[in-house]
């Protein structure tokens, strides 16, 4: 897991600091406002997106603290007064915070972490949130439609030297693993999470032994209990299959052990797998998997597939890792509401010319409404203190198209918006990666399959309550004037 040394509190953008020495000059240190984290839109056009994250908030939540050499630092620059810097060097965490768990589906425009506590803090920790949820709810969301392209075969994570900088290989090996790959390249990551580790061998491994034979006969002899060959480095069906056959034979087979497979990494893979396949049969190794690499992302998963490619497994690197199709998650962190020196929330809206632009006002919770059969049906966003009755059913209707209702019964809602912190005091505890593994997997059976379809998903619904529909339509009325 995170390095407990490793002190994040500065990864800030310079205008949270501007902002919250302004909010401490006007005295606003105690006052309390709500912020929220959501996003407009999923990646790649997707029905759904997958929550990830939360543990590495919670680490870095745990560790805030402005050291000496941070003071140093800021003083240095000139901009703020000794006042706020002593603020700083004693800065401790009080907020409240809720977010959705990891391993959840989510979607657009729900509040998927509101933290809720005084103005300063709450702005303070706003770029370490949004890099933290945006980085691995877009891993775990673009490794969840590849796990899915797969239709049940074994995914690997094999993009660590194509990520964006460490971090980016460490914690999207984490978020991938989350949302259903099998295992991670990256030896760090396993040793931290628990990911299974896997990997054979590279092309240099082949072209370093006099012949592909030899670097192969080599491998078998070092790792007879699992053995992987790469065939492709010259040529799959004229050499690489039939050295990796008389090295099964020669090598494996008197020692009594089974080669565990084959890897392709380029060429025309359908063809290439079927040719294998065939020749590895006839050989007497039909237990001997296919694994392809190569630039895969879902949708070339999928064609191979439909294109009846005898595949086993896939390892996946840089479209993975990178997210590369659709490279931002473009979550955003908005003021929802401020306390008023009554201890009312006075809630606050930005309008914009754009519709997905408006905000949702108000301190909120989410909730998620399933039938009797546990299917998801939409997800219900409430002002907080709201209760959801569905004994005799709820009554939806879309928060634009408004004349679009429907009232679904015999039914049930799970409040999504869990508490981590109450006045910075943490109350809960990540599951281990395994666990989380398992349960994004039963959270995913929970959606319909048309809400799953890579192209033209259905809209899955996040409606809100009436009472928090009446306040946004008042406030745009009153802001509209």
């Amino acid at each position: 897991m995170l390095d407990v040394k490793r002190n994040l509190t500065t990864l800030m953008d310079f205008y949270e600091l501007t902002m919250a020495a302004g909010y401490y000059e006007e005295g606003y240190e105690d006052k309390i406002s709500v912020f929220d984290m959501f996003f407009r839109r999923v990646p790649d056009g997707g029905g759904y997106a997958i929550m990830a994250g939360l543990a590495q908030f919670i680490e870095a939540i745990d560790n805030l603290s402005f050291t000496e050499e941070d003071i140093t630092f800021l003083r240095g620059t000139g901009v703020f007064n000794e006042k706020f810097l002593e603020y700083l060097k004693n800065f401790s965490f009080h907020c409240n915070v809720w977010a959705i768990e990891e391993g959840t589906p989510i979607f657009p425009h729900e509040p998927i972490v509101t933290v809720e506590g005084p103005s300063i803090e709450c702005q303070l920790i706003e770029t370490l949130l949004l890099v933290t949820f945006n980085h691995q709810c877009l891993i775990a969301t673009k490794a969840s439609r590849i796990v899915r392209a797969a239709s049940g075969r074994p995914v690997m994570e094999f993009g660590a030297r194509r990520a964006q900088g460490y971090d980016g290989a460490y914690y999207g090996a984490r978020a991938a693993y989350m949302a259903g790959c099998t295992s991670t390249s990256c030896v760090m990551a396993s040793r931290d999470f628990g990911i299974p580790s896997s990997g054979t061998m590279a092309h240099s491994w082949v072209q370093m032994f006099p012949s592909e034979y030899e670097a192969f006969k080599k491998y078998a002899e070092l790792y007879p209990d699992s053995c992987t060959l790469l065939v492709d480095t010259y040529s799959v069906v004229k050499s690489g299959i039939p050295n990796a056959i008389k090295v099964f034979n020669e090598v494996l087979k008197p020692m009594g052990k089974r080669p565990r497979g084959i890897r392709i990494d380029s060429g025309d893979i359908a063809y290439l797998s079927k040719k294998a396949r065939k020749m590895l049969d006839e050989a007497g190794y039909p237990d001997c998997t296919i694994c392809a690499s190569n630039s895969l992302d879902e949708y070339i998963v999928r064609d191979l597939i439909l294109q009846g490619a005898r595949i086993d497994s896939f390892g996946i690197g840089e479209n993975l890792i990178t997210a590369k199709s659709h490279p931002v998650f473009g979550g955003v962190y908005k003021l929802a509401a401020v306390k008023g020196d009554d201890g009312v929330y006075v809630p606050k809206i930005k309008l914009s010319e754009s519709i997905e632009k408006l905000t949702i006002p108000g301190l909120k919770k989410v909730w998620r409404i399933y039938d009797a059969d546990g299917k998801a049906m939409a997800d219900y966003i409430t002002l907080d203190g709201e209760e959801v009755d569905t004994r005799y059913g709820i009554t939806l209707f879309d928060p634009v198209e408004t004349w679009k209702e429907r009232t679904y019964v015999n039914c049930t809602a799970r409040c999504l918006s869990t508490p981590i912190y109450v006045e910075g005091k943490r109350v809960y505890e990540s599951p281990n990666l395994a666990d989380i593994q398992k349960y994004c997997k039963a959270q995913m059976r929970t959606l319909w399959d048309e809400v799953l379809r890579f192209e033209n998903p259905h809209g899955y619904y996040v409606d809100l309550s009436q009472k928090l529909w009446d306040l946004r339509q008042d406030l745009l009325k009153k802001m509209s004037k």
